[in-house]
Formats: C-alpha cells, sequence, structure tokens
C-alpha cells in the first residue's frame, strides 16, 4: 500500500461523501418540488441516466488524457452541478434540478473508476486488497454525508439548499487531494486503440457475470436506499432518524472494504459474491417484518453489506475479463451496465414506494436477486467443467 492509494481512498471517501448526500436529499427535494408525488426521484434517476450518458465520454477522456485529468474534469463538473441545485432548490424549479443531477453523472461515472485505478495502484498480488481498500474509502462518506446532509438541512432559509453548498466545497477538497497523485501515464494511442473488438470481451462468460452481479447487485441496492427516506417520512419517522438508518447503511457497504479482497483470495470471488446475495436476501425479509425504526436501521445495514461483496466481488472477477490495452472500453461497458440498471431502479423506487407501498418494493427485488443467483451458479458450472477439461 502507497501514498497514491490511500489519497485515492480518500478521493473515493468524498465521492460517496456526495453520492450519500445525494441520496439523503435529492428524493425529499424532489417530493416537495415535484408536480406529482412519483416524480419524487427523479433527480435521483436523472444522477445515474447522466453517469450511463457519460461513460462513452469518460472512456474516451480516460483513454486520451490520462486519469488524473479525466477525474479532475469530473470533480469541476461535480463542483458546478452541485452549485446549479442549490440555485435549483433556491428558485424551487424541479426541472432544473433534474437537469443539474443529470449533469452531475459525469462526476459520477468518472468517479466510479476509482475502483479500477486502484489495481493500477498496486502490485499484481495486491489488486483484490487495493480495491477493497479504495472502497472502504467510502466508510467518510458514511459518516459525512448524513451528517452533512442533517447538519446544512436548516442552514438557509431554503432547505438543504446548504447542503449543495456543501458538496461543492467537498468537490474543491477532492480536486486538492488528487493533484497530489501520481498514476500510471495513459498508453500509447496504438495500444489503447488495440485489442480483441468490444463484442468479444462482454460475451465472454466471466465478463457477462461480472457484469451482470454488479448492476444488479447495485441496482437492487439503489433502489431500497432511494426509497428509504420516502419510506420512513411516510411511516412518521423524523429526518435525524434517516440520517442514522443511512449512516449505518453506508457503514455496511464499505467497512468490510478492510477485509473484503482478503476474503476474496481466501475463500474464491464467488464465494464472497454469494455471500453478499445471501445478505440481500436477509435484508429483504426483515424489511417486510415491519416498519420500525429498528428494522429500517437492521435491513439497510444487511443491504450494504451484501452490496459490498457483490460489488467487489464482481470488479475484481472482471479485472479476468480484459487485457491491459482493452481496459478504457470494457470498464466503460461495465460501467454503463451499471448506470443503465440504476437508472431503473432509481426511477422505479419512487414509482412503487408512492404507489404501492415499502412492503411490494422489497418483494420486487427479489426478482433481481434471483437472476444475480442464476448467473453465479452458471459461472460456478462453467468453470468447473473448464478445470475437469
Amino acid at each position: 500500500m502507497n501514498r497514491n492509494l490511500w489519497l485515492l481512498t480518500i478521493c473515493q471517501g468524498l465521492f460517496l461523501t456526495n453520492n450519500v448526500t445525494f441520496i439523503a436529499i435529492n428524493g425529499l427535494v424532489g417530493l416537495s418540488l415535484a408536480p406529482l408525488g412519483w416524480m419524487a426521484t427523479l433527480p435521483v434517476m436523472a444522477y445515474v441516466v447522466g453517469g450511463a450518458l457519460s461513460t462513452g465520454l469518460v472512456a474516451h477522456t480516460q483513454r486520451r488524457f490520462g486519469r488524473k485529468a479525466s477525474f479532475q474534469l469530473g470533480l469541476l463538473v461535480g463542483l458546478a452541478s452541485a452549485l446549479l441545485c442549490c440555485y435549483a432548490a433556491y428558485s424551487r424549479n424541479f426541472w432544473l434540478l433534474v437537469a443539474a443531477t443529470l449533469v452531475a453523472g459525469y462526476y459520477n461515472a468518472n468517479a466510479q473508476l476509482y475502483r479500477f485505478a486502484a489495481a493500477e495502484l498496486a502490485l499484481p498480488a495486491f489488486r483484490e486488497k487495493a480495491i477493497s481498500l479504495v472502497m472502504a474509502g467510502g466508510l467518510l462518506g458514511a459518516v459525512a454525508g448524513p451528517n452533512l446532509a442533517s447538519s446544512t438541512r436548516s442552514m438557509t432559509a431554503v432547505p438543504f439548499a446548504g447542503a449543495y453548498l456543501a458538496l461543492a466545497g467537498v468537490a474543491l477538497l477532492a480536486m486538492a487531494l488528487l493533484a497530489f497523485i501520481d498514476f500510471p501515464p495513459p498508453p500509447p494511442k496504438h495500444a489503447s486503440s488495440g485489442g480483441r473488438p468490444l463484442g468479444e470481451i462482454m460475451r465472454q462468460p466471466v465478463f457477462i457475470v461480472a457484469a451482470a452481479a454488479g448492476a444488479l447487485g447495485y441496482g437492487v441496492m439503489n433502489l431500497l436506499m432511494a426509497a428509504t427516506p420516502i419510506a420512513m417520512q411516510v411511516c412518521g419517522l423524523p429526518f435525524s432518524d434517516v440520517a442514522w438508518v443511512l449512516e449505518w447503511h453506508v457503514i455496511g457497504m464499505f467497512a468490510p472494504g478492510f477485509f473484503t479482497g482478503h476474503l476474496i483470495k481466501r475463500y474464491g470471488t464467488l464465494t464472497v459474491m454469494a455471500t453478499g446475495l445471501a445478505l440481500n436476501v436477509a435484508c429483504v425479509l426483515i424489511a417486510l417484518s415491519g416498519v420500525e425504526f429498528r428494522q429500517f436501521l437492521l435491513a439497510l445495514f444487511l443491504l450494504g453489506l451484501g452490496w459490498n461483496f457483490l460489488f467487489t466481488g464482481a470488479t475484481t472477477l472482471a479485472l479476468t475479463a480484459y487485457r491491459p490495452e482493452e481496459k478504457d472500453k470494457a470498464q466503460g461497458a461495465l460501467n454503463f451496465c451499471v448506470f443503465a440498471v440504476l437508472a431503473v431502479s432509481s426511477l422505479a423506487s419512487g414509482v412503487l414506494v408512492t404507489t404501492q407501498g415499502w412492503a411490494l418494493l422489497n418483494l420486487g427485488s427479489l426478482l433481481p436477486l434471483g437472476l444475480t443467483a442464476l448467473a453465479l451458479g452458471w459461472l460456478g458450472l462453467q468453470q468447473r467443467r473448464l478445470r475437469k477439461a
């Protein structure tokens, strides 16, 4: 582990501070401004749609200018979009808020590559641990995000406008830290444009399962997390309880980062991913058992743990699906899959929780979890046949 990796870990934490704050407040701000109640999570959806639409552009800038310049550009967009969100809240303009979070998606798409950049900052034998450590940086977001949203809620006359201003400061801090990270230089143009066609890379069983498990696992996490602030408000729980639940959810998401890499090296990627899947099922069962504060708290904590095992495992699995000269297009395709599923889950969370209720939302999440289980089982059989052969 080196200085560059630790600085990138802090940048990941600041990125998650932005994401957790967005999750905590965008649905509630959207609910107060939206023409119709089911539109409440459109600002959340716009954030991930913007990420999906930006994956190709991000892959291009990463390939042309390298990690550092591309990451700095993403933070600059994050700074500008936070200020635009603040103005939208002040002017009570719902569609401007949606547009601002759509633009912020470019920052989201950039920062989602921090985990892949981590593998390049460590020796090959420590790639799993490097990814896991940078993921653990999200603990900063676990503490800072909910507390930032809660402490700045009434900082100005307009609820949560102060939180958006604070996120602009978070982006500036991340830009300063990123300036001290030395990334490997971008490959020569002839190397970065080489390798196999993207279609051939994506047809590999290992790529299919890494993309499916990463996207579906993230989608389920987002489906339930984005709906939680609205569901808790409907159940009459105060925002302080919402912040507490989100804090422990994000702790569950990133605290395992200190040992998930070790578990993957010891027990194997698929075993760790299957454990994450089981934790997500447990989350759903607890959420269905009641709507008291303790059920929300325990369910969301288990949801975070399950996400960590699934997503860290999927990222590690994906590293075996492409060559170094293929990384930009392969990582762009992986992130597009994640963002596409996140967009659907963000819209679905608002629609389902406001029209059908918390229980049906949780029951619906069992479908993508079942598909993930089938994908893991299929790859396990494929690998067993290869070993026998």
